[in-house]
């Protein structure tokens, strides 16, 4: 377990302030970078995209997916995630990073494998 775990999301997002509860409760000095404020940076991404894929990422049930009518969007891989640096809002969340071990979205399993409870 590192000293610090990264959480990327928006103060809106339920499954968001869930990861943050989770490690308070656990005493887990977290990190928190709000997308509402500010984005993403491309290589911070990127390392996301790597393990689970761009598509992965992408939280294709946002209001925002919908309102940019990205439902029919043939993008490559680094147009997407060019697009999700410019449009937050288009994540799947939080993402946590926790040194080089990354999830997207909910995943308490792998959350209690880092912190041993």
């Amino acid at each position: 377990m590192t000293s610090s775990v990264q959480i990327f999301g928006t103060r809106k997002s339920s499954d968001t302030r869930k990861a943050q509860r989770f490690f308070a409760e656990r005493r887990v000095q977290t990190h928190f970078v709000d997308l509402g404020e500010r984005a993403a940076s491309l290589g911070e991404l990127r390392r996301f995209a790597q393990k689970f894929g761009v598509r992965a990422l992408v939280d294709s049930e946002a209001k925002r997916y919908r309102e940019l009518g990205l439902s029919a969007a043939a993008l490559s891989e680094e147009r997407w995630l060019e697009l999700l640096v410019d449009e937050p809002l288009l994540l799947r969340m939080p993402l946590v990073r926790n040194g080089n071990q990354l999830t997207v979205g909910m995943a308490e399993a792998e959350w209690r494998a880092w912190t041993g409870r």
